[in-house]
């Protein structure tokens, strides 16, 4: 089976070796292609280490796609429609080994399947996951990374396949544990992962931030969560649980994040979130200035779960009528820093 993954961060890093030890043939899809080794070695949370063979690793999708059985896009939200247009014209009709050639994203809370139904032929068979498979970091960029934690099951949902059940089983193989199958793309893109998780913490930390604000160190994002990052989680997730209750989602489908990470309230689940082992040792998005720190616009909390996150579960609860004051205040305050984001890059 031909694995082509499409894009080099922390997630393609890991899979890429991950899939090519366990008896994958992969290629890499890459914008800077000179900077990787064909072996990609990854430690593990037992602390053993493994490696992978690339068999290709080309920034021209024209060597990497055709001959692809999936194809699995690691991109941040910003990258997603280049990519997808990009290869677009080189999806040929003819199925790969399963019958299908199968284009799917690792990340499906930044609009993957949105921009995929308008963007790919009609019919192409799709995928994508309601949560990462791993936490990953990379620590040599093109040579090496950390795997620092795995998922027990993975949930995905399917576009355009008749009988899903060969390829739910061909993903479990590859990422070694179970696949459950979701009945809607709806259920994987509206995560209350991500998109809401670190929105709520980046607005705790600084809501009351401005220009000249300079801070004397950096907190660590998970390690230090606070009761009231935690209940805005929760006010966020509570909203988004009323979306969920008009759109093609089976009830309980996406669990609220007091069910997902065991807690009742705003003190257990900050209790919960400091503890997680493999959210440890991450500091919050901050960079040096005189003096001190500042938040990091540029990190992709910022550019990537505001406006290809959040941004999302915003339009959709525009577009339904659904009260949202939360999600619409920290959102708010996001763009907000995305507009001194494009100053400071001018």
């Amino acid at each position: 089976m031909r694995l082509t993954i499409c894009g080099g961060g922390n997630l393609g890093h890991v899979i890429a070796a991950f899939a090519a030890h366990y008896g994958y043939e992969v290629q890499l899809l890459t914008r800077h292609p000179e900077r990787w080794s064909n072996d990609i070695t990854i430690d593990t949370p037992e602390g053993t280490s493994i490696t992978g063979h690339i068999s290709r690793i080309s920034n021209h999708p024209e060597e990497v796609i055709p001959n692809a059985d999936i194809i699995l896009l690691c991109l941040p939200g910003y990258g997603i429609a280049d990519c997808l247009r990009s290869i677009a014209p080189l999806l040929s009709p003819q199925g790969g080994k399963l019958g299908v050639r199968a284009v799917g994203s690792v990340v499906s809370s930044t609009g993957f399947f949105f921009e995929a139904l308008k963007i790919l032929p009609a019919n192409t068979p799709l995928f994508g996951f309601q949560r990462v498979p791993f936490i990953a970091r990379v620590a040599e960029y093109g040579h090496s990374a950390h795997l620092l934690g795995y998922k027990p099951q993975l949930h995905m949902a399917v576009e355009h396949m008749s009988d899903p059940q060969p390829f739910q089983e061909e993903i479990a193989k590859l990422f070694r544990t179970e696949v459950v199958l979701l009945n809607s793309h709806y259920e994987v893109s509206l995560t209350n992962s991500n998109p809401l998780l670190h929105p709520s913490r980046l607005y705790d930390l600084w809501s009351d931030w401005h220009e000249g604000i300079v801070y004397s160190q950096v907190p660590m994002f998970y390690e230090e969560w606070t009761e009231r990052a935690a209940q805005l989680y929760i006010d966020m997730d509570n909203e988004l649980q009323q979306l969920l209750q008009v759109l093609p989602v089976r009830p309980g489908s996406i669990p609220t994040v007091l069910e997902y990470y065991e807690s009742y309230d705003a003190v257990s689940l900050a209790c919960k979130l400091r503890s997680i082992e493999a959210f440890k040792g991450i500091p919050a998005p901050m960079q040096p200035v005189a003096n001190g720190f500042v938040p990091d616009f540029h990190s992709r909390y910022f550019t990537e779960d505001f406006p290809y996150g959040l941004a999302i579960v915003r339009r959709l609860m525009h577009e339904h009528q659904i009260p949202a004051p939360t999600i619409e205040r920290i959102y708010q305050w996001g763009e907000a820093f995305s507009v001194i984001s494009r100053r400071q890059r001018k």
